[in-house]
């Protein structure tokens, strides 16, 4: 029996690694491009492409799809923080803030959180409601938005869980206790991301500047303040520390949910709206389900209820994070190709699934990481050749 099970084992490690290959070739072409002038930088590539396929083929081999996506998400998240802030440091001097010069020059670096509200303007205005730039400065409006198409049309809004490197400081502090501290139901305000997308597209729209990048955006905290020159701008800036504090800290960490994702944030609500175009859902097997509601106090953004049960469908929102897959004890939720027959090839559509929001995770997250890492090394030799000397 013991020899048999070993067999079974051996078997789907190396189906695991056999799947896991083209993974592991793509990545190498995307993250390993080695420079030998500098050894430093290979370890930091060298580190970041085995944490990636390490991960990847984990999510493979377990079946355990949001458990290892939130490992390397919430990793590229810290690591896109260091790299955003130090980065601009070194080119502007100015730590975490921007300065009139910069916004009136227009070398903003362009945010996709600004994207609704700058689609009005640019479509019927022919301008754009964000001091952002074309060409010229790292985080260009034209790059951000190529970015931003590219994985809407494919993953809708899975772009907030295998993409938004903002998102993933919720996602890590919703995971930090092992049980929720109370218990939320946010009933008609999961309407209010919607309201506050209109809002912001509208006032965007009639004054031409991102009013929610201005007063609202948690997510300053982490990149970019406007200086705080008046008392308008602390003003502004209070408010986004708390609301970060509030929903991307606090809540998420009492409540394991991403509360800022499912209560405030626009962008968010927008790419709510492109799941519909996304070819990839996640679908539920009501022969399978027993209603046990693993799902549903696992979902973090409230996607899943009882009448999603019954319609065998998360909701609209939905991130595509496959915690629920992961939840689910009767193997009853799974991802699923439009237009393809449900339960027919449920191991391929996952695949194809996790092969796209790999790459993309892995091609985005994975420069960032380098980019950290590569910092934080050259930090740590020069602190011990000062020590030294």
């Amino acid at each position: 029996m013991e020899e048999t099970t070993n067999i079974l084992k051996l078997k789907k490690i190396i189906r695991a690694c056999l799947l896991s290959l083209p993974m592991g070739l793509l990545t190498l072409v995307m993250i390993t491009r080695l420079d030998f002038s500098d050894m430093d930088l290979n370890l930091a590539k060298f580190f970041v492409y085995i944490l990636v396929n390490s991960l990847f083929f984990l999510m493979i081999y377990t079946g355990k799809v949001d458990r290892y996506r939130s490992i390397l998400f919430v990793t590229a998240t810290v690591a896109f923080s260091v790299s955003f802030i130090w980065n601009l440091f070194l080119l502007r001097g100015n730590f975490m803030v921007l300065t009139d010069e910069d916004i009136a020059s227009c070398v903003v670096p362009f945010c996709h959180i600004g994207i609704p509200q700058t689609l009005v303007t640019a479509v019927f205005k022919q301008e754009f409601s964000f001091p952002g730039t074309f060409s010229g400065f790292m985080y260009t409006i034209p790059i951000m938005f190529t970015i931003w198409l590219s994985v809407t049309l494919v993953l809708g809004r899975g772009w907030c869980s295998w993409v938004c490197f903002y998102g993933g400081w919720e996602d890590g502090c919703s995971r930090i206790l092992k049980k929720p501290a109370f218990k939320f139901a946010p009933g008609k305000l999961l309407l209010l991301p919607f309201a506050v997308l209109l809002a912001a597209v509208l006032l965007s729209a009639a004054t031409l500047s991102p009013q929610y990048c201005w007063w609202l955006c948690p997510f300053k905290s982490v990149s970019e303040f406007p200086e705080p020159s008046s008392l308008v701008r602390i003003i502004q800036m209070l408010i986004m520390i708390i609301l970060f504090i509030g929903l991307v800290i606090v809540m998420p960490l009492l409540t394991k949910r991403r509360m800022q994702c499912a209560l405030l944030c626009p962008f968010g609500a927008m790419q709510s709206l492109t799941n519909k175009i996304s070819p990839f859902e996640l679908r539920i097997d009501r022969q399978k389900c027993i209603n046990c509601g693993q799902c549903i106090r696992g979902c973090p953004v409230f996607a899943l209820d009882e009448t999603a049960l019954e319609k065998g469908a998360p909701a609209l929102t939905c991130l595509k994070c496959g915690k629920c897959v992961d939840h689910c004890r009767q193997n009853a939720i799974q991802y699923h190709i439009k237009g393809t027959k449900v339960n027919l090839n449920k191991g391929f559509a996952k695949g194809v699934f996790l092969y796209v929001a790999g790459i993309f995770l892995a091609a985005m997250g994975g420069g960032f990481m380098i980019d950290a890492l590569y910092k934080i090394i050259l930090a740590i030799k020069s602190l011990v050749v000062g020590c030294l000397n």
